[in-house]
């Protein structure tokens, strides 16, 4: 039974971590949801972007699996550089995650949603609005998909971020982690992934790919604090496997 992760947000979800700069996760349990169907997990897992990289949903993957002795399968969702605004329910994003998620629940049990956003909204206006945008996006998630019994985990932004040049709005980044914060205050079933002590890349915007590694643990350890011990896996066949069991009745 495939036990899936949905991951969405901007690109410290999607992942910009340098490749050559961490070992591979070579574990043949993990995959990652392409054209409807679960392959082998490869590189990069969120192609959102050419220069996609390092994602932290691999370490996630991988604890997950090697913990729990189950495969893991990745839905990726995360594009970069997208605010909360282009996340809100009925929009492209929004959709496209639930289209996603709607097929890997076909074959899979989705156990958990990593979101990892909030640089796109540190600017005075937007963050003030961020906890209450953030609490709508996960309601609906729930309601379209009945994610009611599994764990949101809420990744909080890097402290390099006044490093970057980029957008001074990114000083306000704290606010944005406040909001967050009370965001998981405010809802059942959902973490707050501390980004303490983190490193970046030279950009002072983007996890490193060490970082990201280390990252994805944090973020399963969230997951082990909150998940229902409760929650009935149910087994469901692949739509492969249904082939070649009609194919041995003939």
């Amino acid at each position: 039974m495939i036990h899936s992760v949905l991951i969405i947000g901007q690109s410290n979800m999607a992942g910009r971590g340098f490749q050559n700069e961490v070992e591979p996760i070579n574990n043949e349990r993990l995959k990652v949801l392409r054209n409807g169907r679960w392959q082998d997990m490869f590189f990069p897992v969120n192609p959102d972007r050419p220069f996609s990289g390092i994602c932290l949903a691999e370490s996630f993957a991988d604890i997950y699996s090697k913990e729990k002795d189950v495969d893991v399968g990745i839905i990726p969702c995360a594009d970069g550089g997208t605010s909360l605004d282009q996340w809100q329910p009925s929009g492209l994003l929004f959709d496209h995650a639930c289209y996603m998620s709607e097929l890997a629940s076909r074959t899979s049990t989705i156990s958990a949603v990593l979101w990892h956003q909030g640089e796109a909204d540190c600017s005075p206006h937007l963050y003030p609005l961020y906890e209450k945008k953030l609490t709508n996006i996960i309601n609906e998630f729930r309601k379209r998909l009945n994610l009611y019994d599994v764990p949101f985990l809420l990744g909080g932004l890097g402290d390099f971020l006044p490093g970057c040049t980029l957008d001074d709005n990114l000083a306000n980044y704290i606010k944005v982690n406040d909001a967050i914060k009370n965001t998981v205050a405010h809802n059942d079933m959902t973490g707050f992934v501390s980004a303490e002590g983190l490193e970046s890349n030279p950009d002072n915007l983007h996890f490193s790919a060490k970082a990201l590694r280390e990252f994805g643990v944090r973020y399963y350890n969230e997951f082990v604090k909150i998940e229902d011990k409760n929650k009935v896996f149910v087994e469901k066949r692949t739509h492969d496997q249904t082939i070649i069991n009609s194919m041995e009745r003939l």
